[in-house]
């Protein structure tokens, strides 16, 4: 069975953010794919995971002195034991380039405040502190720019060891005082200024204000332009996304982004006492999540954790040495390699493109040894196995829907070893999507092909954005298009691209209506809830269909839904939802007939509306501490409507929130200068924000659309 994602077609406009001079800088990131990330401390790698002659198996090793409840002139003694007579260098980057790795991202300072380079602010470093006193950092910058790989920098927002760091909670997503803010703006300065070109800084956690993640951009930016700067600096200021810990999008994302990933989904940093299997099978797991990533667009950032003798641990260096004999035979369909074309995944594994090839990467063997992809029209010229060049006779068929690929009697796949087929075409490849809207004459958000990205403040309020939307279609013949919006929308501007064609659009000169509709006649039902839920904005805690507030929504017997008939709509209400915390409030909504009906909602840190299961919007608060009010036009059925709505706290200990029907039901309609081209051409329409504060930035415009007009 197929597994429908969603999928992005096409390049991603030039940011608008005032760095398009880095566009250059982006590309060669985004190409590198495959990078080594390298958690290394002093002390935390000496400890190797035991403190006491006792193994600590709460959390992650590098994060030891919080786990084990170290005190901190304790923990800091164990420098005086760093001596790692085994590191070097040039071996480090060595097997990083025979891994077809193509960067190092070294961590310079991790939570504990530990610096692995000499920095003037701080004696709590490699040089000063441990009877080494050199500085490693220094080392391997020099050792990737003498092989030839990109050097990259790991850099912790927060520092347990800086006295006037906030105190740091359970979460690590924690403020930053003014006095820590300078600090780090101090050694990011050090950083950047004398350790040659780095290609990207990878901030981590903490929780800063927007001025101060801003900051710390634009000083990076200003000392070294090409340097990419991690999501995780918050504030949507990043230039990439970074993914959770070893998380596999099954969708594409709308900007660069990267999924950090260790050997061990256990820790990051060394452990003495880990466990290791069959070094076969763990290649295997990371060869996979490297080809699903790169099928999806993103970069992957492969972890080790060298001993506190700065040797690589000898099952991790032969992990990587498979997978970089994999990549000597396949690299091609790798490195440079663009994200799957198709609108869908398979079941067989994934699918990668350059011109004129495809490359289909056998994760197992496809059912009855045929191979089915939908859309695809070009006459391929030849299929062969990319790691020996062998041509593959295959029984190739072209139906109206695409092509399927029956591949030889003899061809087997073999357990662990994943199979690259090179599909050669002598033209462009050119694929009808399967989500095509044949006929259409409304684009809007529900029948739009997502653009993602992920926004947040800091690591426990990211979620997956929608900065846009994209349709493919077909009309009949040219036809002229008009916008339709909601007042909510009215004074903002767009880039609508229309088949390559791009224009700004301020929505301001539309024609006032209003709907059809009568609200008086919908009949609402007492408001339920439900919490509170630990968790961030992303995902709801039950089933979404046809929801029975006489039954518990989960497993957990706490979740049964409570009526409250002291909660009235068109009121506003408060939670005491305390940090990371949502309520769900549920109503139902009887109407004599279909019809759509503008609502209006009002929340504070997060929001996620749903109707009878569908998604609505979702979003968080970029204020950060305001509250929000929007108005949603919502397509009511006739007969009972489930209204869910999800109200998320994450800084707060009291939520705003209200469902309101007393609105306003006018739209807007706009007319547009540009016409479809009609026939039964594939057309496209592409709508974001114009002139965004981030390209990660939600576009909130739910109640946009476009109409086609064929008459």
């Amino acid at each position: 069975m197929k597994k429908i994602f969603i999928v992005l077609i096409g390049l991603l406009a030039v940011l608008e953010s005032g760095y398009a001079q880095e566009t250059q800088a982006r590309t060669d990131w985004k190409n590198q794919k495959y990078s080594m990330f390298i958690h290394w401390g002093a002390i935390y790698s000496t400890l190797g995971g035991v403190w006491d002659g006792k193994p600590v198996t709460r959390g992650y090793s590098e994060q030891i002195q919080s786990h084990a409840g170290i005190y901190s002139d304790v923990y800091g003694a164990v420098a005086n034991r760093f001596r790692p007579e085994l590191w070097n260098a040039d071996s480090i980057v060595l097997l990083a380039k025979a891994a077809g790795m193509k960067s190092v991202v070294m961590t310079s300072k991790h939570h504990d405040g530990f610096c692995m380079f000499h920095s003037a602010y701080t004696d709590y470093n490699v040089v000063d502190a441990t009877p080494f006193k050199r500085d490693v950092l220094k080392e391997l910058a020099d050792a990737c720019k003498r092989h030839g790989l990109k050097f990259g920098l790991y850099f912790s927002l927060i520092d347990w060891h800086f006295p006037q760091a906030y105190p740091i909670s359970s979460s690590n997503s924690d403020p930053i005082t003014p006095e820590h803010h300078q600090f780090n703006k101090e050694q990011v300065t050090e950083l950047l200024t004398h350790y040659g070109p780095v290609s990207e800084i990878w901030f981590d956690m903490g929780s800063l204000t927007a001025q101060q993640s801003n900051e710390l951009a634009e000083l990076v930016h200003q000392l070294q332009p090409g340097c990419m700067v991690s999501g995780r600096l918050g504030n949507d200021a990043g230039d990439f996304c970074v993914m959770g810990d070893n998380q596999y999008p099954d969708y594409k994302i709308a900007a660069p982004w990267q999924t950090p990933a260790s050997v061990y989904d256990e820790t990051w940093g060394y452990r003495s006492w880990q466990e290791h299997g069959p070094a076969a099978d763990k290649a295997y797991e990371k060869l996979t999540g490297l080809i699903k990533v790169v099928s999806r667009g993103g970069n992957y950032l492969l972890n080790i954790g060298p001993r506190g003798d700065g040797s690589v641990v000898d099952f991790e260096k032969e992990v990587l040495l498979l997978n970089g004999q994999w990549l000597k035979r396949n690299g091609d369909a790798i490195y440079g390699a663009a994200a799957n074309p198709f609108d869908t995944t398979f079941t067989w594994g994934e699918v990668t493109a350059k011109p004129g090839t495809l490359f289909l990467h056998l994760l197992q063997a496809p059912e009855n040894g045929v191979i089915d992809l939908p859309g695809l029209h070009n006459k391929i010229s030849g299929i062969t196995i990319l790691d020996n060049g062998k041509k593959l006779q295959c029984d190739i068929r072209q139906t109206a829907t695409g092509t399927t690929v029956r591949l030889p009697a003899g061809f087997r796949t073999t357990s662990k070893q994943i199979t690259v087929l090179a599909l050669r075409f002598k033209e462009a490849v050119n694929i009808t999507p399967i989500h095509l809207l044949a006929n259409a004459r409304v684009l809007n958000q529900h029948n739009a092909t997502p653009l993602f990205s992920f926004s947040g403040i800091d690591y426990n309020s990211y979620y997956r954005s929608r900065v846009g939307n994209r349709w493919a279609f077909t009309t009949p013949r040219s036809a002229a298009l008009k916008l339709t919006y909601s007042e909510a929308e009215k004074g903002r501007s767009i880039l609508l691209t229309l088949n390559g064609r791009t224009e700004e659009v301020l929505l301001n000169n539309g024609t006032a209506y209003t709907l059809q509709n009568n609200p008086a006649s919908l009949q609402w039902g007492p408001i339920y809830a439900a919490g509170p839920f630990r968790g961030g904005i992303d995902g709801v805690a039950g089933s979404l269909k046809d929801i029975d507030v006489t039954r518990p929504w989960t497993d957990v017997k706490a979740t049964t839904w409570q009526q409250h008939p002291e909660w009235k709509n068109d009121e506003t209400h408060t939670f005491d939802a305390g940090h990371d915390k949502a309520w769900y409030m549920l109503q139902e909504i009887t109407a004599p007939q279909a019809g759509s009906y503008l609502v209006g909602f009002t929340s504070g840190d997060g929001i996620a509306v749903y109707l009878n299961g569908e998604e609505q919007t979702i979003h968080n608060n970029p204020e950060r501490g305001a509250t929000q009010s929007e108005v949603l036009l919502l397509s009511f059925k006739q007969g009972k409507n489930q209204l869910l709505v999800k109200f998320y706290n994450r800084f707060a200990k009291q939520s705003p929130w209200a469902i309101q029907r007393n609105v306003s039901q006018v739209m807007y309609t706009q007319p547009l200068t540009i016409h479809t081209e009609g026939g039964a051409k594939t057309q496209t329409c592409e709508i974001r924000q114009a002139h965004p504060v981030s390209v990660h930035r939600h576009l909130r415009m739910p109640n946009l659309s476009v109409a086609i007009d064929t008459k």
